[in-house]
């Protein structure tokens, strides 16, 4: 099957001067790299991308757990492994996912991730369309006092539900 080619966005003739480039040295925008911490990176976000998509690296110490399985009624999301060992739950089972292994999860798959291992792990999380995920990983630690209400509000402006 063949789909068609996304809607023209771009309409000048010559070009334009606009990529964005990021050096591999960049700190992280949230967080503390290193063994034992966690951090995560914007590569790309929404706004650099006028919306087609966030990309974020995602550093994880040893047994840093992950979220519990929920699904995006919106967005897709895909995982890429860098380094070490990533859990990954596809909706029927939990996978050990390597180097090198992908997951895509199209919009409604229920999905989940962890690091089990003591080890740290490193990976890549693509979401498409691009979402404002940056104010999800800065204050989705923050809702251990908050209420039931604020919690649910903040899960449904951020196109997160959780199942049990």
């Amino acid at each position: 099957m063949s789909y068609p080619y996304p809607e023209q966005k771009y309409f000048g003739d010559d070009g334009e001067v606009s990529a964005v480039f990021r050096p591999a040295d960049t700190p992280p925008d949230l967080g503390e790299s290193g063994p034992g911490k966690d951090a995560t990176h914007y590569l790309a976000t929404t706004a650099t991308t006028r919306g087609e998509f966030g990309l974020y690296r995602v550093e994880m110490r040893p047994r840093a757990g992950g979220p519990k399985t929920h699904f995006h009624k919106r967005i897709s999301e895909s995982f890429y492994i860098l380094d070490g060992t990533v859990r990954i739950f596809d909706g029927v089972r939990w996978v050990d996912a390597r180097k090198g292994d992908f997951l895509h999860v199209p919009q409604g798959g229920l999905h989940a991730f962890r690091n089990d291992s003591d080890a740290p792990a490193d990976m890549l999380l693509l979401f498409t369309p691009g979402a404002p995920r940056e104010e999800y990983f800065e204050q989705v630690s923050q809702l251990a006092h908050a209420s039931e209400e604020e919690r649910s509000a903040f899960f449904d402006r951020h196109d997160s539900y959780f199942v049990e």
